[in-house]
């Protein structure tokens, strides 16, 4: 029977709903794809493993001080190029590429403020500005702010991110930081002052080996990598393998190199709380 013709079928293709970029991260330790609202109202720290994301000197500001209570030193300071050093890259290009993607002038960023009311002076080195290594400007930075807290009879914080150590296109005047630094955090320990430092991931090298590892307390965030010379290089260097962890702040807290781990929604109430105790 012919009653009824051949069926006709319409095809709609339905168009792909387009997503914005920049609404998920993939965490770097578990791979969990994270939704960055929420990665934000978490202090970005990864919900399902704990992975604790880079901040940037300003964020860790904000999750430090209480609001607009920041007073910058120093901000106009510029480095140089002393050696005049030339690579792939020169050091002028180096500086001016991270000074644009980074929109600081340098790798530390220094100043007072109040933490839960409390007057302090702060300093904070940001791993995203030639990961985060010690030139002459950050030395003289970080200084001058230890000297301001000691003259002003405050404490200090310093909340160091730098996977870079001394910043060698500066050569000896990069090194001299380390000594410089740790003059001053000695003259501000003679006056009775108290000095935390925080360390977070990475904190390397000449960094580490000076005023990050002089710290009346030493705070860690969870699994950050932590020491003078990368596992890598100690591997190749002594053909054994490090044990499980080696460098992270878990294994350190259990050899005694520092003194705490403090997870990074905690890091505010616990800094308050040690300042009272070191008043």
């Amino acid at each position: 029977m012919a009653l009824f013709g051949k069926p006709k079928y319409t095809i709609v293709r339905l168009k792909k709903k387009e997503i914005p970029d920049g609404l998920w991260t993939k965490c770097e330790e578990c791979s969990e794809v994270l939704y960055n609202k929420t990665l934000e109202e978490n202090f970005r720290v990864c919900p399902k493993c704990n992975y604790h994301f880079s901040l940037g000197a300003y964020e860790r500001i904000n999750l430090l001080l209480d609001k607009d209570t920041f007073q910058e030193y120093d901000k106009e300071m510029l480095p140089l190029d002393p050696l005049d050093f030339k690579g792939p890259k020169t050091y002028k290009e180096k500086l001016s590429a991270d000074q644009v993607a980074t929109g600081l002038k340098e790798a530390a960023v220094t100043g007072s403020g109040l933490l839960e009311n409390k007057k302090i002076v702060i300093a904070i080195t940001d791993s995203r500005f030639i990961m985060g290594s010690m030139g002459s400007v950050v030395g003289e930075k970080i200084t001058r702010a230890i000297e301001t807290a000691t003259k002003e009879m405050l404490p200090l914080v310093i909340v160091s991110a730098s996977g870079g150590g001394a910043r060698m296109y500066e050569g000896m005047f990069s090194l001299m930081q380390m000594a410089k630094t740790a003059a001053a955090l000695s003259l501000h320990h003679r006056a009775g002052l108290a000095y935390i430092s925080v360390l977070t991931n990475p904190t390397m090298a000449g960094v580490m080996a000076s005023f990050a590892g002089l710290g009346d307390i030493i705070i860690a965030e969870p699994k950050a990598l932590i020491g003078f010379t990368g596992p890598r290089v100690i591997e190749q260097t002594i053909r054994q393998k490090l044990p499980a962890g080696f460098q992270r702040s878990e294994f350190l807290l259990e050899h005694g190199l520092i003194d705490m781990i403090v997870h990074r929604k905690n890091l505010k109430s616990t800094l308050a709380q040690l300042l009272d105790y070191l008043s």
